[in-house]
């Protein structure tokens, strides 16, 4: 009997078109012998559908064709069951699920929101909890723990938009403190989206109104001299973990973009440093990159340790991807961020060891599984119920006795 997988995608996302990519991805390479596949689309307005039309990619071209053969649906619980229930007046059962795969990318899906409402409605999923799924979401919080847990960090501040409206001459100044050239990000953002760099103080203004526009919260790093840019992926959960192969990104800018990671052609250079062409959007997987990076055993080590660190540190599931940063001449490596859901869930990461991106999908479900089936151990709620016998006079009072008083 087939495992139904429904995979959720889409959602109130800047990242949004980016997770339909990775989404679509992944469905056509999940194993077809094991799994039945239920696509569960999240519109930007935060309607949910299913549907077999929407595995094809070319239907997100016209919402008004995917909602007219699409069936939109609510998932609830039922009986023991998780049901894909219709909106219609009948509420029919459109489908149903054993485990959910969330391939979300952003806020509003990615940043512990749709982990929270899958808990609540007590349905399996794969991939890393409210807890991890909110710190590898928010940069300002990620980084307080990293530093807590003694991982190397480039030096950093944080602000709320407001308090910058509300005394930008203040803000600059603590920014001066930092070492210029600076990179400005929206603190909850991915994709590289809202980033800008900055080399003095006009160039500054300019990148955190920039950054505004996409976030409330705002962070500003120094950046890294002589820089190598590397990523390696986790695949686990907190008992154990197996890392990926290491690579390096290459961009034209002083940073990713967003056009580097997911607009247009580009190429993948392997092993003896031939150009393989990519055609057209294919998420992370169209970036420009070396694998293996070209490291020393060294540096290769702690990239490795430093990777296993930062998801162990966060309680991380699933597949993750921490970016670091290289100082070549200092031969100094940074943890940059995790990414709890991976653009392509960097399957080409895993490839290069032999794990096929079927196999990885795989894999990720049944540590999903285990992790379902240890939450479940733990007691969540006591049987006992301490407003039995509670009553409008003397309720009150019970209540206050029961804290000793």
């Amino acid at each position: 009997m087939k495992v139904k997988v429904g995979v959720i995608f889409g959602g109130k996302s800047v990242e949004h078109e980016v997770s339909i990519i990775s989404a679509i991805q992944a469905m056509n390479k999940m194993d077809g012998e094991q799994y039945e596949i239920l696509p569960i689309y999240i519109t930007k307005d935060g309607k949910w559908y299913t549907g077999e039309i929407l595995k094809d990619i070319e239907i997100y071209q016209d919402m008004d064709l995917l909602k007219k053969y699409g069936k939109q649906v609510h998932l609830i619980e039922k009986n023991g069951r998780f049901v894909l229930q219709g909106t219609g007046m009948l509420k029919k059962e459109v489908g149903e699920v054993d485990i959910v795969f969330p391939i979300t990318h952003g806020t509003n899906v990615e940043d512990g929101v749709l982990q929270g409402y899958l808990q609540t409605v007590g349905v399996p999923y794969v991939g890393s909890n409210v807890y991890a799924s909110v710190v590898g979401q928010d940069k300002v919080y990620m980084k307080a723990i990293f530093k807590e847990a003694g991982l190397p960090i480039t030096n950093y501040l944080w602000f709320y938009d407001t308090d910058y409206k509300g005394n930008q001459k203040e803000i600059l100044k603590k920014v001066s403190a930092l070492n210029y050239p600076v990179i400005v990000k929206p603190a909850t953002t991915g994709s590289s989206i809202g980033i800008g760099t900055a080399q003095n103080e006009e160039e500054l203004i300019n990148a955190i109104d920039e950054a505004i526009a996409y976030d409330h919260k705002i962070i500003v790093e120094e950046m890294v001299q002589n820089l190598k840019e590397v990523n390696i992926s986790i695949l686990g959960n907190y008992e154990s973990q197996e890392t990926s192969a290491i690579e390096e990104v290459f961009s034209k800018s002083k940073i990713l973009t967003f056009e580097d990671k997911y607009i247009g052609s580009s190429k993948v250079k392997g092993k003896l440093g031939v150009k393989y062409p990519t055609k057209g959007s294919k998420g992370m997987a169209t970036l420009d990159r070396q694998i293996p990076a070209e490291l020393s055993k060294k540096l290769e080590e702690e990239v490795k340790t430093l990777g296993l660190a930062a998801f162990k540190t966060l309680g991380s599931s699933g597949v993750a991807r921490v970016d670091l940063l290289i100082d070549e001449k200092e031969k100094k490596v940074y943890i940059n961020e995790i990414n709890s859901i991976p653009g392509s869930l960097a399957f080409y990461l895993w490839e290069p060891t032999g794990l096929s991106y079927t196999d990885l999908l795989d894999k990720m479900i049944h540590i999903g599984i285990r992790d379902y089936k240890e939450r479940e151990a733990k007691t969540h709620s006591f049987k006992s119920n301490i407003l039995q016998g509670f009553s409008q006079n003397g309720g009150v009072k019970g209540l206050k006795g029961m804290k000793g008083k």
